[in-house]
């Protein structure tokens, strides 16, 4: 592949990240993306054999921001000498902060629908931060057996409070969805707060039915 292959290639991934970033999943036609990386619609194919391998190059990209955010996140409460349970929560709070922060990627990365065929191996690279969090689960409780179950449901609840947060679920459920009488608009400001005062008391709650309580 010549440099300009590789340069095309790259406009057109980083076209699918502004797209889904700015209007979501919905956006990613391959029409669009190649209107939006300057180029012939014809000219993606020529670099990405179907829609979906050009989606997982996009869904990539996220992985790849994903793995460095938690690894960020983790590396911070180790080095500050936190205990397990303290490094399970960074981590924890680094997922659902990139959950909340990229709603559109998140949403692709974990589209098996769109990425049939490709998605498998792209999931495979959040396989050694998820066994960093089973080493850490494990050592939280040494006796309680193979940590892998029940990292799996810690996991699967966290995704699900990411999800539930971004559909306007969770902030209704927990009544901190802002719908009073105010005759002030909701700016980003207040929307956030609300988001946060939604969330919180419920990852408490997760965290301590998958870890017990925490040691205070």
């Amino acid at each position: 592949m010549t440099e300009q292959d590789r340069d095309l290639r790259a406009r057109l991934v980083a076209a699918g990240i502004e797209l889904v970033t700015e209007e979501g999943v919905h956006a990613l036609g391959l029409r669009e993306i190649a209107r939006r990386a300057g180029v012939s619609h014809g000219a993606p194919r020529r670099y990405f054999p179907t829609h979906r391998e050009l989606l997982a190059a996009v869904a990539r990209h996220g992985f790849g921001r994903l793995t460095d955010t938690l690894a960020g996140a983790d590396a911070l409460a180790a080095g500050t000498g936190a205990d397990p349970r303290a490094r399970i929560e960074a981590l924890a709070r680094g997922y659902l902060g990139f959950a909340a922060a990229n709603p559109g990627l998140f949403e692709l990365m974990f589209r098996h629908d769109l990425l049939e065929g490709s998605g498998t191996e792209l999931r495979r690279s959040t396989l050694p931060l998820f066994r960093t969090l089973v080493g850490l689960v494990g050592e939280l409780h040494p006796q309680g057996g193979d940590p892998t179950a029940a990292t799996a449901a810690l996991w699967s609840n966290l995704h699900g409070l990411a999800q539930l947060r971004s559909w306007g679920s969770l902030a209704l459920a927990t009544g901190s969805d802002g719908d009073g009488d105010s005759d002030s608009g909701s700016d980003s400001d207040s929307d956030s707060d609300s988001d946060s005062d939604s969330i919180e008391p419920v990852l408490r709650a997760a965290l301590t039915a998958h870890l017990g309580p925490a040691d205070r």
